[in-house]
C-alpha cells in the first residue's frame, strides 16, 4: 500500500467518523472504561478461582494445602533443622503468616506475567480495557487469600494467641498489599506479554525475594549480625515484600509485638512504607501497562 492509498484511507475514516479499534484511549476515558467493567472483573476471576482446581481430587482445599505445605516444608528445614527462630516466642504463627501473606504477593506476579501472553484470543476477539486481565488475575489470588485467612485465624488461635484490636489492622495492611500487587502485576503483565523469558526468570527472583523478605527469620533478630552494616537490615525492612508481611504479624501475633519490643525494633515506619509503595507501584504499574495498550495482541 503506497503512502497516496494509505491517505485516501486515512481521509475515508475520518470522514465517517471510523477510528481504529485497538487504538489507545485517553487516560480518563480507560480508567472510566476499567471502572464500568468492576463486576466483569470480579465475575471473571470467580470463574477462573471455581475453575482452577477442578480436575483435582481435592479442589478448592488447593488454596489453602499449597502455603500450608509450603509452611510446613519451610519449618521442618529452617525451624527444626537450621533453627531461624530466633528472637521468635511463637514460630508456627510467625512462619505461616509470613508464607500466607507472601505467597499472596508471589502468585499475583506469577498470575500477572502470564495474564495477556495466555488470553491472546480473548484479546484479539473483543474490545476492552486490557488492564481488565492482570486486575481479574490479582483478583483471583485475592479470593484464594481469604480464604487463607481464615485458616490462618485459626492456627494463630490453636497456638494461643489472643484477638486483640491489632486485628482490625489486617484490612488496612492487606488492602494496601492488594495495590501494591495490582501494580506491580501490571509492570510484569507487559513485560510478560512482549518478553517470554520473564515468565522463566520470574521463579527465581520471587524465591530470591521471599528469602529477603524475612519469611522464614525475624529481620529485627539479625540486626546483630550486620551490626557494622545497619544499611543492609534498613534495605530488607523496606523492601516490599517484608513490609506487608510484617504488618500482617505484627497485627495478628501478640507475642510478636512482645518480641519487637524485646529487640528494640519500632513498627511506626511499616504504615509509612507501606503505603509509599501502595502509590508509587499503582501509579506507576498502571500508566506503564497502559502506554503501551495498543500493542497487545498483536503479532
Amino acid at each position: 500500500m503506497n503512502a497516496t492509498t494509505s491517505d485516501s484511507l486515512a481521509e475515508f475514516a475520518a470522514r465517517h467518523g471510523l477510528t481504529k479499534s485497538a487504538a489507545r484511549p485517553p487516560l480518563r476515558k480507560y480508567i472510566a472504561d476499567l471502572w464500568q467493567r468492576r463486576t466483569f472483573i470480579w465475575q471473571f476471576a470467580s470463574s477462573k478461582s471455581m475453575a482452577m482446581y477442578t480436575s483435582s481430587r481435592l479442589g478448592q482445599l488447593w488454596q489453602v494445602l499449597t502455603p500450608l505445605l509450603n509452611a510446613g516444608v519451610y519449618f521442618l528445614i529452617f525451624g527444626v533443622l537450621l533453627g531461624t527462630d530466633h528472637g521468635v516466642t511463637n514460630f508456627v504463627p510467625f512462619l505461616v503468616t509470613g508464607v500466607f501473606v507472601f505467597s499472596f504477593c508471589q502468585r499475583s506476579l506469577t498470575a500477572g506475567a502470564r495474564s495477556v501472553g495466555n488470553n491472546l484470543s480473548l484479546i484479539r476477539a473483543l474490545h476492552f480495557p486490557r488492564a481488565t486481565l492482570p486486575f481479574a488475575f490479582v483478583i483471583v489470588e485475592l479470593q484464594h487469600l481469604m480464604v487463607a485467612m481464615l485458616v490462618l485465624a485459626g492456627i494463630v488461635l490453636a497456638f494461643g494467641e489472643p484477638i486483640t484490636w491489632h486485628w482490625i489492622l489486617l484490612v488496612p495492611a492487606l488492602a494496601l498489599q492488594l495495590v501494591f500487587n495490582i501494580g506491580v502485576s501490571l509492570i510484569i503483565a507487559r513485560m510478560g506479554a512482549f518478553i517470554r523469558d520473564v515468565q522463566q526468570l520470574l521463579p527465581f527472583i520471587m524465591r530470591t525475594w521471599l528469602y529477603a523478605s524475612g519469611v522464614i527469620f525475624a529481620i529485627p533478630a539479625m540486626a546483630h549480625k550486620f551490626k557494622d552494616h545497619p544499611w543492609v537490615i534498613d534495605l530488607l525492612a523496606a523492601n516490599p515484600g517484608s513490609v506487608y508481611v510484617e504488618l500482617v504479624r505484627t497485627s495478628v501475633i501478640d507475642s510478636y509485638r512482645d518480641d519487637l519490643v524485646t529487640l528494640n525494633w519500632g513498627t511506626g515506619h511499616l504504615w509509612w512504607y507501606a503505603i509509599a509503595w501502595a502509590v508509587v507501584a499503582f501509579a506507576g504499574g498502571f500508566w506503564y501497562f497502559y502506554r503501551a495498550e495498543e500493542r497487545y495482541g498483536r503479532g
